[in-house]
């Protein structure tokens, strides 16, 4: 047996005193888009329901983040959008911990403008060269009569910082979208806009927040979906 002293060890990140971390999950897959068959609008945002698959990943990602909080790592509140996919995804957790979800209007998806209604899906698919500008310059408000990107940048700040104010030193699992979930990292890293675009359905993120500090921990994991 040594006497020698043990030195400084390595540890695992803790969140420092006041932070709020916050679980960002993309809603799980929705319907698909069908030529002349738009979806419903919700505040002018394209509202399709899930797809079955989306309904079985909610359940999944679900029954992930619940193991969690009984496993020692709560949940202190569920946030939706006014959207009702995220709500639909929301639910089993929701469900599971006995929590109801509180909206957070402005962690809804970029607005598309003209491509609302899941015309985005088929002008992608058609390989429309107002798309190629979108992904060449990493602007959403290419697409005609789209949010600009100042404008979306700062809802979500917004968001965040109202969801940090109201849970310091707890975690938070907002239910959110692709554009969204991008478009925080982005700002969190100070990144590419589109960086971290293309979360998968039903993965999930984390960010650290601390006032104008704002930390990625966790990008589209989704080994739950397996």
């Amino acid at each position: 047996m040594t006497n020698e002293p043990e030195g400084f060890r390595q540890h695992r990140f803790v969140a420092p005193p006041g932070a709020t971390r916050i679980t960002l999950v993309r809603h799980g897959e929705s319907a698909p888009a069908i030529p002349g068959r738009p979806f419903p609008l919700c505040d002018g945002h394209g509202d399709p329901a899930l797809h079955p698959d989306g309904e079985t990943q909610a359940q999944l990602v679900g029954a992930h983040l619940a193991a969690q909080h009984h496993g020692g790592d709560p949940i202190a509140a569920i946030y939706v959008t006014t959207l009702q996919r995220t709500a639909q995804t929301a639910a089993p957790l929701s469900a599971a911990l006995e929590l109801r979800p509180r909206v957070e209007p402005d962690l809804r998806e970029v607005f598309l403008g003209e491509w609302e209604g899941g015309i985005f899906r088929e002008r992608v698919a058609a390989g429309d060269p107002i798309f190629a500008q979108v992904i060449t310059e990493e602007r959403w408000d290419r697409i005609p009569a789209a949010e600009p990107a100042d404008e979306f940048g700062a809802r979500l700040e917004a968001a965040i910082g109202r969801i940090h104010q109201a849970h310091p030193d707890e975690r938070v699992v907002a239910f959110s979208h692709g554009g969204v979930i991008g478009h925080l990292l982005h700002l969190a890293a100070r990144s590419r806009p589109f960086a971290f675009a293309g979360a998968d359905n039903a993965s999930v993120s984390e960010l650290v927040v601390l006032g104008s500090n704002w930390t990625v921990r966790l990008f589209n994991q989704t080994t739950h979906l397996d």
